[in-house]
């Protein structure tokens, strides 16, 4: 395997990029009420630690854009353009597929799957560009 050269801010910019995009997603003028209802979560149901949960959270979006990383370099894409598309090919491999029928097992809305897998599709073609255009 041939040696991979990341660009760490790239990197750590897609990650913090998915990080924020996951706190307005999940905010009140988004998509926090339709979320909260299917989940069977009142808006005054907070997390017991919000903290915990961003920390970690920051700490997935890292290691996901690190993953990612790997997926760009070793497709080859270079520019906005093409990491969008390998951002795009990843969700829909790795989010979408193993998702949309486990929902259907569940018995959950569609919409539950539209509002996360929503957040996953525009996080990862934003990062993908990103780390693509960014080299």
């Amino acid at each position: 395997m041939q040696h991979l050269h990341f660009n760490h801010w790239a990197i750590i910019v897609a990650a913090l990029f998915q990080w924020v995009l996951g706190a307005l997603w999940y905010s009140p003028p988004l998509f926090a009420k339709p979320w909260s209802a299917m989940v069977w979560r009142t808006p005054e149901d907070k997390p017991k630690s919000l903290v915990t949960g961003m920390v970690s959270s920051l700490i997935c979006d890292l290691i996901l854009t690190f993953i990612l990383a790997h997926v760009i370099l070793w497709s080859g894409s270079e520019g906005f353009g093409e990491g969008a598309l390998a951002g795009f090919i990843v969700w829909a491999g790795f989010i979408a597929c193993p998702n949309i029928p486990q929902g259907i097992y569940e018995g959950r809305p569609f919409r539950l799957f539209a509002i996360n897998g929503g957040y996953w599709l525009a996080g990862l073609v934003v990062s993908g560009g990103i780390l693509a255009g960014w080299r």
